[in-house]
């Protein structure tokens, strides 16, 4: 169990390890473009030797990319449809050449086309943007707070994507977000919470299936389905909350990566580190 943050890679990809160094992370997360669309770092072989190299030098254990925000393979856009294919598909690309353990991504929104058909184009998406992909960088799906229509917020969402008879040989996994799940109704305050939660995780969906974990507490009250993110310790799930999770054996090879606001980021990780630590 290693505790990491999301870092800058503002000025190149190979700023990011230094970066992540500096705030005492153990592993760590990126963008390789830029969220909202536009920007893309530059990326090749000698880069990537680079940026392993310096992962290597500051004892990084793992490393893994976010896709930006902009992804929606349910939107009634072929313009936004196709470009969420091409870009995911590509940053798995950029992720492997990174040796970056995973790319997680949100998958978007139903709100354009309705549920029903909407779960049609995505499962038709993403079996595009998989198929013949023989990268390392595994795909995942993280859990949203599910706000609207907003795609995957349940377990039971999330299983019926990965089951789907034309993406079950891709092996796609699962990113677990504290913040996201508890908006989306998913207890964790407590020991027990915790348990229940993670036994009904690993009946629908499998814990095999969970590969990481965004490590951020929360401002919304449970169930509120809002994607708004707390320092450790000082939100609605609470310190408690934490310690339970982290304490729980099911998670004694998940590492966690913060998403919180830059100003506490070093405090996060040690709250975390100590909660770990403590005998």
């Amino acid at each position: 169990m290693y505790f990491g943050a999301h870092v800058s890679m503002a000025g190149g990809l190979i700023n990011a390890p230094k970066n992540a160094h500096t705030l005492g992370c153990e592993v760590f997360q990126i963008f390789t473009r830029s969220p909202q669309g536009g920007y893309i770092a530059p990326l090749d072989e000698k880069i990537a030797s680079e940026f392993k190299s310096l992962c290597k030098e500051y004892d990084l254990k793992e490393w893994v990319v976010h896709t930006p925000f902009f992804i929606n393979f349910a939107s009634a856009n072929p313009r936004i449809k196709h470009g969420s294919i091409t870009v995911v598909r590509a940053e798995l690309e950029r992720a492997s050449l990174l040796g970056a353990a995973y790319v997680m991504a949100h998958l978007g929104s139903y709100k354009d086309l309705g549920e029903e058909k909407g779960f049609e184009q995505l499962v038709d998406g993403l079996d595009k943007m998989l198929d013949g992909y023989e990268g390392s960088a595994q795909f995942l799906i993280e859990i949203s707070a599910g706000a609207g229509a907003i795609i995957g917020s349940s377990f039971e969402e999330i299983a019926k994507i990965i089951n789907d008879k034309k993406l079950m040989k891709y092996n796609i996994g699962v990113c677990y977000d504290t913040q996201h799940g508890f908006a989306s109704g998913y207890d964790i305050r407590t020991y027990e919470s915790v348990e229940e939660t993670f036994k009904k995780f690993d009946e629908i969906i499998g814990l095999d299936k969970l590969k990481m974990s965004h490590c951020n507490d929360s401002k919304i009250e449970l169930g509120g389905h809002k994607d708004r993110h707390e320092h450790i310790g000082e939100g609605l799930i609470g310190k408690t909350g934490f310690e339970a999770l982290l304490k729980n054996k099911k998670f004694k090879d998940i590492n966690f990566y913060l998403e919180t606001e830059d100003d506490k980021v070093r405090e996060d990780l040690e709250i975390l580190k100590n909660i770990r630590d403590k005998k």
